[in-house]
């Protein structure tokens, strides 16, 4: 019997995608040992913007959060999403940085890093990979999906074997836009079957309205592992549902290893959380609507939602069509950057500008003009000198990679949090974060942390 396998997303990119990762941990920890007993391949449940959000939104330790999540689940990987050199951020970090983390990462649970660049630029990924190795943990690459007159399946085929080449212990394809179609995916997953034996993994998203088609589709062509949300959390800009999905499967003859009733019983926990969710507001129903201009503006639903809302504090939301318009303009101007983050809102933001202005380029972003000058890595195609001279003039662009100019960061990070910082984790906290994770760390070591200063002014009477 053919088999396929299934991480469940729930944790991670379902409630990072409909709720805005405002989960907090107390939701999940009641489910989780009979998510440990469902037969999934993988709990994904960290990474990605959860650690932002718990400094940010749910004053939680993300650290504690993994360690309370590996002690309810001793039989299921867990799993979490790097950006490369990015890390959790929107930056390249030096390398003693990145290593540290993954070492800690690991150390503290993790057993599969999904590491990702939003350039697919390999160099990216380098440390790591090696260091996601050194620890222990298993390294899956992942290429960022897209469509471009470059990005064909020749092109992600030779992206494969260089993650190969590389040590990846897996390799996924990560459709963050939910536009690879049926027939591309079928023809990609047995492209790159034939071409690496190693596992591999799809992820999609249902925004588009085609990725259960997909799915089944990949699955056909020998796709190792599934991307999937438990139906509580499920389509829109999530994962198609858990439950669904594998039904399908079964019928079409794939064996999941699922044990049904226990996910339905996963099910039935996660139901009245995004009802609750729902009813303060933190649930906006369109994010669970069908868009089928994802496959026109090749936009990922989540982009969409961002740029109605910029417009609409604005007053501007009848520019709308002509921002989506916009965007795949600034995207070919830019070398075909995928739309995943930070390249998502960077471009984003430029098409906004550019329309809003009036006139294109006449007011450029800082992280733009870094792009260009080649901070964020290797455009993957290449831009244009008439547009380099209209964002950058002519100001320098680099070929190394670009952690090579960083100098390793962490003693000067140490010393900064000194303060407050009790564990190397606190300081990994800080680098990412600095300003939230001050605040918390000040908070959790000093009680009047962020207690307004009294200013009492004193009236002395003199006879």
């Amino acid at each position: 019997m053919k088999k396929i396998q299934f991480t469940e997303t729930v944790l991670r990119d379902g409630q990072q995608s409909l709720i805005a990762t405002r989960m907090p941990t107390s939701d999940m920890l009641p489910i989780l040992k009979t998510m440990d007993q469902a037969g999934y391949h993988a709990l994904e449940m960290w990474g990605g913007a959860t650690f932002d959000a718990c400094l940010r939104f749910l004053n939680e330790d993300p650290w504690e959060r993994l360690r309370a999540i590996r002690k309810e689940v001793k039989k299921t990987k867990l799993q979490m999403l790097l950006r490369g050199q990015n890390l959790l951020g929107y930056k390249n970090y030096a390398d003693d940085v990145v290593a540290d983390f993954v070492t800690k990462s690991v150390e503290n649970g993790i057993d599969i890093l999904r590491l990702f660049d939003a350039l697919n630029d390999v160099r990216n990924l380098e440390t790591a990979i090696r260091a996601t190795k050194a620890a222990g943990g298993h390294c899956q690459t992942a290429i960022s999906y897209t469509t471009s007159q470059i990005h064909t399946v020749d092109y992600f085929v030779d992206l494969a074997h260089k993650m190969a080449n590389l040590g990846a212990d897996s390799i996924c394809i990560k459709d963050m836009a939910g536009v690879l179609t049926p027939q591309t995916g079928y023809e990609l997953v047995s492209r790159i079957k034939d071409a690496v034996d190693l596992p591999l993994e799809v992820h999609t998203h249902a925004t588009s309205g085609i990725a259960e088609m997909t799915y089944l589709k990949v699955a056909e062509a020998g796709a190792d592992i599934i991307d999937t949300a438990i139906s509580s959390f499920a389509g829109g800009t999530s994962q198609p549902a858990t439950e669904s999905v594998a039904i399908a499967l079964e019928d079409c003859g794939f064996a999941t290893g699922l044990d049904l009733q226990k996910v339905a019983e996963i099910a039935e926990h996660f139901n009245p959380v995004r009802d609750r969710f729902r009813e303060e507001g933190l649930l906006n129903p369109k994010v669970k609507d069908i868009e089928p201009k994802t496959l026109i503006y090749q936009v990922p639903g989540g982009m969409l939602s961002n740029l109605l809302s910029q417009l609409t504090e604005q007053g501007l939301q009848d520019k709308y069509e002509e921002v989506l318009a916009e965007v795949p303009k600034v995207r070919a101007d830019l070398g075909y950057p995928p739309l995943v983050t930070p390249l998502s809102q960077m471009v984003g933001t430029q098409a906004l500008m550019n329309v809003i202005s009036g006139e294109r380029y006449k007011l450029v972003p800082s992280e733009i003009k870094d792009y260009v000058k080649g901070l964020y890595g290797q455009s993957p195609a290449p831009i244009t000198d008439e547009i380099k001279e209209t964002i950058i003039g002519d100001a320098e662009v680099i070929t190394v990679r670009p952690a090579d100019l960083l100098a390793p960061q962490l003693p000067v990070f140490r010393e900064e949090i000194a303060e407050y910082a009790k564990s190397e984790e606190d300081v990994l906290m800080y680098a990412l974060f600095p300003q939230q994770a001050q605040d918390f760390l000040g908070r959790r070591e000093d009680p009047f942390y962020d207690v307004p200063v009294q200013t009492v002014s004193v009236r002395i009477a003199v006879d």
